[in-house]
């Protein structure tokens, strides 16, 4: 494309490029994951790092992790090769490299118990989460970047792997969703050359888009349902929370898979009174999983409220988990959002 430059691309990926790829290389067989609640960026971009890496003529293995796939996203190339195992059913003795996609800590490649990697075991992490300190051995976090799926856009340029339809497809789903369909910060100009280069490719995306969001089962519907009538508002009717327990869900019949907190998030942002926004979810008693979204990600960096709550993500969305009852849980964000943004 004469407008995709080269040196567009970010010198940390130009700096990282070469020496993931010499680990990639040195590896026979090669692991990757989806992290738990899997969003299309995580598993677009795990799909396309297998093709990509088994173009190298590596012996590529891609686990669900913690979590179902969720129906939805059961189209997109490669999806159907996915292991349905997480992290601590599969032997790490078989792999000599594991590759941590999407995943700002080791909790969101696991969270059933304590990560621990096994000595022969290579580990790369390439992420875009702000919050990511970087827990491998060699690490790539590019928090400029709206997606992952974008970093292994630059990285396969850079490798100089041929973009097929799969490929293309499955970088292409992951950066229109994490990007919110382009509307989210961190897409850029550059942003839309890259995606136009990938429809270019995956001339279906519009049908790869429309089964993704037609996909829904009854229950997600009961689940949407429920979240939106159950909105609470905090500290001045500044903060508008979606809180729904263990016994609501229950009564509905709703399963863990029926829930989509992110995509109650970005209705409740859509309030012009709410400066931050959030869906606590109790999942199973006294746990509770949470979504955060901010109005104004700069004055109300949602992801130092995700990282005081031991989660992580974005300044404009981020996530975490709590142990604890479902009141205490909501009291405690409402307490730590009113200490980071003085409301």
């Amino acid at each position: 494309m004469a407008d995709m430059k080269t040196d567009d691309i970010s010198p940390i990926i130009r700096e990282k490029a070469p020496l993931i790829l010499a680990e990639i290389v040195k590896a026979g067989r090669i692991l990757l994951h989806c992290h738990p609640s899997p969003d299309p960026d995580s598993v677009g971009s795990a799909l396309a790092m297998k093709f990509a890496l088994e173009g190298m003529g590596k012996k590529v293995t891609v686990i669900k992790g913690d979590s179902e796939i969720p129906r939805g996203f059961m189209h997109f190339p490669g999806a159907d090769r996915i292991v349905k195992k997480n992290f601590f059913e599969v032997d790490l003795k078989e792999f000599d490299l594991f590759i941590v996609q999407d995943s700002s800590k080791e909790e969101m490649i696991s969270k059933i118990k304590p990560i621990e990697f096994a000595a022969n075991l290579k580990v790369i992490v390439i992420d875009h989460h702000d919050s990511n300190k970087g827990f491998g051995s060699l690490n790539l976090v590019e928090p400029s970047y709206p997606a992952v799926a974008q970093v292994l856009f630059d990285l396969f340029k850079e490798w100089n792997i041929k973009i097929t339809h799969d490929i293309a497809a499955d970088l292409f789903m992951g950066i229109y969703t994490d990007t919110g369909g382009f509307k989210y910060g961190g897409t850029t100009g550059r942003t839309f050359l890259i995606a136009s280069e990938l429809a270019k490719i995956a001339k279906d995306f519009p049908d790869i888009i429309s089964m993704m969001e037609n996909s829904n089962e009854p229950a997600d519907i009961v689940f949407e349902g429920l979240a939106l009538s159950s909105v609470e508002t905090f500290l001045n009717g500044k903060i508008g929370l979606s809180v729904v327990s263990d016994s609501q869900m229950k009564e509905k019949n709703i399963k863990p898979i029926n829930i989509h907190a992110d995509g109650i998030s970005p209705v409740l942002r859509s309030v012009a009174e709410w400066y931050v926004s959030g869906v606590l979810v109790e999942i199973e008693p006294n746990k509770v999983k949470m979504s955060f979204r901010s109005k104004d990600s700069d004055k109300y960096d949602v992801s130092k409220l995700a990282v005081a709550l031991g989660g992580g993500g974005h300044k404009a969305a981020s996530g975490a988990n709590l142990n604890m009852p479902l009141a205490e849980a909501k009291a405690l964000v409402v307490a730590k959002a009113k200490e980071l943004y003085n409301l």
